[in-house]
């Protein structure tokens, strides 16, 4: 498993269009960033998709990073959600539903499962337990579900500016947790 160093250098090696670094890169994140991806579109096809134009824009980006910021890991995953959060909110909004081969679910562990299986997964959950119920269920449903702020709050029946104090405040939460 690469290192935050390693990917630093990768993304930094990306960044001055080397090809070799972007095959490394893609080899040493694809699996995390797909299970980000497939748990928010929860469709194998349109994930594979995703993950495509993902790396193009990680491609045509990377120039962006700046090392000792953010972890390296944290900026692809930021991407990779937002994506496919854009996707999910477009489907929505074209209103295509599932077509049926999508609704089959497979009973074996696919990529989210085995990405979820690292060492972050255990300071992630310990640190979502830190948070109140409500809250962690806010955070997780508008960043891992893709919902919007405004049915956050009629889910929650709170003002839509408290569901707005209580993911900012939530995730600088997390943020100080997941840097201790």
């Amino acid at each position: 498993m690469a290192t935050r160093d390693d990917i630093e250098a990768l993304i930094d090696r990306t960044a001055r269009q080397d090809r070799a670094a972007f095959a490394d890169l893609y080899r040493h994140t694809s699996a995390k960033l797909f299970g980000v991806c497939l748990r928010i579109l929860k469709s194998e096809a349109e994930t594979e998709e995703a993950i495509q134009e993902i790396y193009i824009k990680i491609w045509r980006n990377a120039d962006r990073y700046r090392a000792g910021g953010f972890s390296p890991m944290t900026w692809l995953i930021t991407i990779a959600r937002n994506h496919a959060i854009d996707r999910l909110r477009s489907r929505r909004a074209s209103g295509s539903g599932l077509d049926e081969a999508e609704e089959i679910v497979s009973e074996a562990p696919g990529p989210e499962a085995l990405a979820m299986a690292t060492s972050d997964r255990a300071r992630i959950v310990a640190c979502f337990e830190t948070l109140p119920p409500d809250r962690a269920e806010a955070v997780r449903r508008a960043y891992l579900e893709g919902e919007t702020y405004a049915e956050l709050a009629a889910r929650f029946a709170v003002p839509l500016n408290t569901m707005r104090t209580w993911l900012r405040r939530s995730l600088a939460k997390l943020k100080e947790c997941l840097s201790e």
